[in-house]
Formats: structure tokens, sequence, C-alpha cells
């Protein structure tokens, strides 16, 4: 195996693993636990999740303009990062929570394969590619992950 083919490894790895962890933190809530508000801020469960998986379509979208050589465009036409997350958030907002894991799963099985399939050298070392995906995917998992279980343990959820 090559050292760009060990760091693809290693990176869906790390990917996988926070995404275990972020599964784990769910597993065994009700649909009314995973739609209940104040897990993050206002935020439940069903609304984290719907978000990241707004930020894997986030990476699917603009990850081959940054493989290209390309840059995607800034989030301050939506008034910045927050607003968009705002925006995306209630759009969102009246999908059904099987929708809502439907859809994140999906996302996350087609990012998964594109990662895998991505000419090596954008995702085996610290690549601006690499570091969009971390900042879109295993890095938000991780974030919201703990956000989850520390309001299970305030909640005994």
């Amino acid at each position: 195996m090559s050292a760009s083919e060990e760091g693809i490894s290693r990176l869906l790895t790390r990917m996988d693993a926070r995404w275990q962890e972020l599964q784990n933190s769910i597993e065994g809530l009700t649909d009314d636990q995973l739609a209940e508000p104040g897990t993050m801020d206002e935020w439940s469960v069903r609304d984290m999740l719907a978000h990241i998986t707004t930020w894997e379509e986030q990476a699917l979208e603009h990850l081959p303009t940054i493989i290209a050589g390309g840059r995607p465009p800034k989030y301050v036409t939506y008034g910045g990062i927050d607003a968009f997350n705002a925006i995306m958030t209630e759009k969102k907002r009246d999908l059904s929570i099987h929708e809502v894991k439907r859809q994140m799963a999906d996302t996350h099985r087609r990012l998964v394969d594109f990662v895998r399939n991505a000419p090596t050298e954008h995702f085996s070392t610290d690549t601006r590619a690499r570091r969009r995906l971390r900042w879109d995917t295993y890095g938000h998992y991780a974030l919201h992950a703990k956000a989850i279980r520390e309001w299970r343990n305030e909640t005994n959820a």
C-alpha cells in the first residue's frame, strides 16, 4: 500500500470512528426525544442531524471545486455561516425524523464514496480538500455527538 493509500485509509477510519460516535450518541432515543428542543441552544437532536447532513451536502457540493483548484463561494452571501445554518435549519424544519435519518445515511454514504474514489493526493495529506472535509464532517460529528451526550446526561434521556 502506498503512502497516499495509507493516508486515505487512515482518513476513512477516522471518519468512520467519529460517525460511529455520533450514531452511538443518538442510540436508543425515541422520536419524541429526537424532536425535543434544547439539545444545543434551541436545536433538537433532529435539528442537529439535519444540520450535519447539510454540511456533508456542502462538502459534496464544494469538494470538487476545491480539488479542481477553485474556491467555493463564501457564506457571506448568506450573511455568514450562522445565518446559513439558520436558513438551512428552517428549510429542513418540517422534515420527519425518518426523512432526516434517511437523508443523513444517504448523504454520508455518498460522501464516503466520493472520498474513497477521489484522487488520493487530495485527501492523504493536509490539503485544502482534506481541511474542508474535516470541518464539514468528522470534526463536526464530534462537536455534535458531545453536545448530544451532554444533553442526554443532563436530561437522563
